[in-house]
């Protein structure tokens, strides 16, 4: 049984911590048998969203763009893992403007009502948040949780998981860290399991 897992890298910096600790729940998710894909949101093309809530009427964005192609690529698998580094305390611009590119989707759902995810289809799809941050505060993370969890309600995920990973600078980066790469790559190769256990009911 296929277990489809799409990874999405928001940092705009290549190959840094974020993408790295991604990159270990990518290969942790290969090694139980998924069928891992990421995909750089910087190396796209797609604007923000305009606010004219067109879709409100049509449930069509008007923009044409990567992020509608993304985003047909997001429901067709099973765990849609997102990762951003927290900037300013937030996620990064190239996440949340794609984040909020899904309004045409949130609008199907909750004012047209023509986009509807069963309660078996949540709980065999799952959603991982995957960040780092250079402060050690226990709470830097705090302000990403609320657009993640309306990213992965809208698109029919339950939030299964955070892989996150804080006090960057005084590790050095994630490669100092002790335990984050390599609890990713568990954490990579459980989801796999579970949704295939799930799947399988």
């Amino acid at each position: 049984m296929t277990v489809k897992v799409l990874g999405l890298s928001g940092s705009p910096h290549r190959h840094g911590n974020t993408e790295t600790l991604l990159d270990a729940f990518l290969v942790g998710a290969e090694e139980a048998g998924g069928e891992t894909e990421k995909v750089i949101l910087k190396d796209l093309s797609y604007t923000p969203c305009r606010g004219c809530n067109a879709c409100h009427k049509t449930g069509e964005c008007v923009v044409e763009d990567d992020a509608i192609l993304l985003f047909d690529r997001i429901l067709s698998v099973d765990c849609l893992a997102v990762s951003s580094p927290i900037y300013s305390m937030g996620i990064t611009a190239e996440l949340k403007g794609l984040i909020d590119r899904a309004q045409y989707l949130w609008a199907r759902k909750f004012i047209l009502k023509n986009l509807f995810f069963s309660n078996a289809h949540i709980v065999n799809h799952k959603g991982v948040f995957i960040s780092t941050a250079g402060l050690s505060w226990d709470n830097v993370f705090d302000a990403a949780f609320p657009a993640v969890t309306a990213f992965f309600n809208t698109l029919g995920f339950e939030y299964y998981d955070n892989i996150i990973a804080n006090d960057m600078d005084r590790y050095k980066g994630i490669r100092g860290h002790p335990t984050a790469l390599g609890s990713a790559r568990e954490k990579g190769g459980k989801v796999v399991g579970v949704i295939r256990i799930s799947k399988r009911k």
